[in-house]
């Protein structure tokens, strides 16, 4: 395991599923690690505290979904919640991150890589959870 203070998470926020990635701070790159499935937005939190134990991350960036526009949506305070509960759990600080057009962002990465058999929805969130973490770390 590389050194932990250089290590965060990204989380792709979704009522179904949460899209998770690792990244590395000095890099500034991220990789896609398995989606979390999630009821009404809420993980399997035994899973997030084995994420979180693997990695050690310094800290963890969480997508914010806003309207285009750049409103705040339903699912915006869902998310904003999920960072909050993060923070409670982890103890690390959490960032928030506008995450407009990271999904599509993401579809259209997954489709140069291989096409349409690539793109399952799960994979679609982990690799938006990616460009989100890699968008907070060169923001």
């Amino acid at each position: 395991m590389s050194n932990p203070n250089n290590t965060l998470l990204g989380f792709d926020f979704g009522t179904k599923s949460i899209g998770v990635a690792a990244g590395q701070q000095i890099t500034g790159t991220a990789a896609p690690l398995p989606a979390l499935k999630a009821r009404d937005g809420i993980p399997d939190w035994d899973q997030l505290e084995a994420l979180f134990q693997e990695w050690q991350p310094a800290a963890m960036v969480v997508g914010l979904p806003l309207n285009m526009d750049g409103t705040k949506q339903q699912v915006t305070f869902a998310a904003q919640k999920f960072a909050n509960r993060l923070h409670a759990r982890f103890k690390v600080p959490v960032h928030t991150c506008d995450e407009r057009l990271t999904s599509t962002d993401a579809r259209a990465r997954l489709f140069e890589l291989g096409g349409y058999k690539k793109l399952d929805k799960q994979k679609v969130d982990s690799v938006a959870a990616c460009l989100i973490l890699e968008s907070w770390m060169n923001g």
